[in-house]
């Protein structure tokens, strides 16, 4: 065994494929972002008013996962402030990032404002004091100076499914009481339909603008992956269409680049481990394997509670009925009960709907209609996770639920 250990260890210690592997990873921001010129453009015209001191329209982002959306506002953010520090201009910019998908950051009022504070370098207790006091605090802390303040919410609609929207309508709100400085949003998100679903209300203070980021192409892809995998491999490393490969394969599923890039770095791990010289099409393959387990369980760690409750009701369901059918009546019951033995709000049936649509979305869920005569039209639900994943996706579910 400790000659095994050894063998191992060596292969690693003479690191035979990566050169650079932090450029493959998703906390690496690139110097350029590439084929988002357009987009990026749009983005600075926007916020370009701010160089002058003047309040900027609210900004919303569309576009699916790995379209650049969050590595543009960075980009911009990061050129603004900079051109702010060589100009001056009498006041300062805050640029100040959320990611919303984040626990205990997002889902109360009270811990937005916390984590505002936090980033303005001050500090309130984790809970305890009236959200009305922290708010106070927020703006004390914004008014000891002439300043403008930019709040990029990243995956905004999963703060908003926390917690309502009613947060966005109270900091903008903040604007009319504010003297010396203002407040503007930058609102990411996946979901195109995401301001349809805001109250009235807000929708009506936010005044906002608009840009939706399109997938990358094949050809966007394989540009992208080159330009990485130069810096992260040694060279002759990649074997012969390893790239275009995946370039394709991404492609032809949902033009994600961050999918993408760690489809090729897993794949350089594969043989890595394997310890060869060389990446070849197997690894993508065996890459892409892994990926899909490890994509599951992380999407259903993140998830809401809500959502957490309606998809171990029907992980539930599933081992009580076995091979027999189930349909939404039977999950919206199975949920209500899960419901009262945690203590959670029990949300309409028309809600729950909702949700099951984007299990199905996520590849979660398979939905089929089926015709129950006189009983009208049904849908039908199935899981579509492979065994292994539906027995860690219930033990992750029972600990956040239960426990």
């Amino acid at each position: 065994m400790t000659l095994k250990l050894d063998n191992i260890f060596e292969n690693f210690k003479n690191n035979l494929i990566f050169d650079d592997k932090h450029v493959l990873q998703s906390n690496y921001n690139p110097s350029v972002v590439e084929h988002r010129d357009e987009q990026i453009e749009q983005v600075a015209s926007i916020l370009a008013p701010v160089l002058r001191g003047d309040h900027v329209s609210n900004l919303f982002i569309y576009g699916k996962t790995g379209t650049g959306k969050t590595l543009s506002i960075q980009f911009v953010s990061n050129e603004l402030l900079k051109r702010i520090k060589e100009e001056g201009g009498g006041f300062k910019l805050r640029i100040e990032y959320i990611n919303c998908k984040l626990k205990n950051v997002s889902d109360t009022d009270y811990r937005i404002l916390a984590e505002l504070i936090k980033k303005l370098g001050g500090e309130v207790p984790a809970t305890g004091l009236p959200t009305s006091q922290v708010a106070n605090i927020f703006m004390d802390m914004l008014e000891k100076e002439k300043q403008i303040l930019i709040i990029v919410l990243d995956e905004i609609d999963h703060a908003v499914e926390k917690i309502s929207d009613d947060f966005l309508y109270k900091l903008l709100r903040l604007n009319t009481e504010l003297v010396n400085s203002k407040i503007s949003i930058i609102g990411i998100s996946n979901d195109l339909g995401f301001l349809d679903k805001l109250n009235p209300r807000t929708r009506s203070s936010l005044s906002q603008e608009e840009i939706v980021f399109p997938p990358y192409n094949a050809t966007q892809l394989k540009d992208i992956l080159e330009k990485r995998a130069e810096r992260a491999f040694k060279r002759n490393i990649l074997g012969e269409g390893v790239i275009a490969k995946c370039a394709a394969y991404i492609a032809r599923e949902n033009g994600d680049a961050r999918r993408a890039i760690d489809l090729l770095r897993v794949a350089g791990e594969l043989a890595e481990r394997e310890g060869i010289k060389q990446i070849i099409v197997r690894h993508l393959d065996e890459a892409k394997d892994k990926i899909e387990r490890d994509k599951h369980i992380d999407f259903i760690k993140l998830q809401p509670k809500q959502f957490q409750a309606v998809l171990y009701a029907i992980i539930d369901l599933c081992d009580k009925k076995k091979n027999e059918p189930i349909f939404t009546g039977d999950i919206y019951n199975e949920y209500q009960e899960l419901c009262y033995k945690v203590k959670l709000d029990v949300l309409t049936q028309r809600r729950i709907g909702d949700i099951l649509s984007e299990f199905e979305m996520a590849g979660i869920l398979n939905v089929h209609v089926v015709s129950k005569g006189r009983m009208g039209r049904m849908r039908e639900i199935k899981l579509s996770l492979p065994k292994e994943i539906i027995i860690k996706a219930k033990e992750i579910l029972k600990e956040s639920l239960f426990y």
